[in-house]
């Protein structure tokens, strides 16, 4: 098993390598090929495809090994694959750690503008809601109402029976991190549209632990929950830098603190029981 994983570990590294400067060349063709009205979908359609590779090569080489590992072991790699990404693209010779300007993708204008409650919605931010919303209505759509989905929910529940009831485990959990991965790079691309300078290889930790504070305040799996969990955290930390700006992050935690003290499993969590 280790040497089967070395090896598809070594293949999936030197398909990396080959495939490297082809996705330089699409980089910059989709930065200079694409303009106007088509440049924001080339850009998301290209993050997709992107990332879609990235999560299915990360799930082939740190995940599957673990299948039926404990879940601390699965924790652990997730931890330990952040950080290699993280600090081996902040390498010289990948993309560095220096901040850079973030292209803009739309025009950012001001549509609507309330002075005295201080209210600025400009296209920018329609662009974030209308994009995140279509994505959560396609993703519920998913994971409710299609088979795939059905059985993405099964594994989730129990894994080992699942496969005993002839679904292929494999091919569920690996499109869970295709999927996955390209929503997080069409996430990636909306957050740096609102903030313009970023240091790229540290682009993703803090939106990706408060996205994990927010799935843990809503109740894990389920998807309403991560939305008001979401909103929750957002409303309680904009409140809490308006009172101080150390205090932002602070407040999410102690929000999560007090709603897990009340309730273990998340606002929208439903309590389970395990028969002996």
């Amino acid at each position: 098993m280790a040497v089967k994983t070395a090896v598809s570990a070594l293949g999936i590294s030197v398909l990396g390598a080959g495939f490297a400067p082809l996705f330089y060349v699409g980089t910059r063709g989709v930065a200079l090929l694409s303009s106007g009205a088509l440049r924001l979908p080339a850009v998301f359609l290209y993050v997709i495809l992107v990332c879609g590779m990235l999560g299915t090569a990360l799930e082939r080489i740190a995940y599957r090994p673990l299948r039926y590992k404990t879940r601390l072991s699965s924790l652990i790699t997730a931890l330990g694959v952040s950080l290699f990404l993280e600090n081996f693209c902040s390498l010289d010779i990948v993309f560095s750690s220096a901040y850079r300007p973030f292209p803009p993708l739309i025009a950012r204008q001001e549509l609507v503008r309330i002075p005295s409650l201080g209210i600025t919605v400009s296209s920018v931010f329609v662009v974030n809601i209308v994009t995140l919303a279509l994505l959560l209505g396609l993703l519920w759509l998913l994971v409710q109402k299609t088979m795939t989905g059905r059985q993405m929910r099964a594994v989730a529940y129990n894994l080992r029976v699942a496969s005993l009831m002839g679904i292929d485990v494999d091919r569920v959990i690996g499109m869970t991190f295709v999927i996955g991965s390209a929503i997080a790079g069409v996430s990636g691309i909306l957050f740096a549209m609102n903030y313009g300078i970023l240091q790229s290889p540290f682009l993703g930790f803090t939106p990706g632990l408060k996205a994990f504070i927010a799935a843990v305040l809503g109740g894990i799996g389920s998807l309403p929950g991560a939305v008001i969990g979401a909103l929750v955290m957002g409303v309680t930390e904009v409140f809490a830098n308006s009172v101080d700006s150390n205090l932002g992050f602070a407040a999410a935690f102690l929000i999560l603190i007090v709603i897990l003290i009340i309730r273990p499993t998340g606002i929208m969590g439903r309590r389970e029981t395990e028969k002996v």
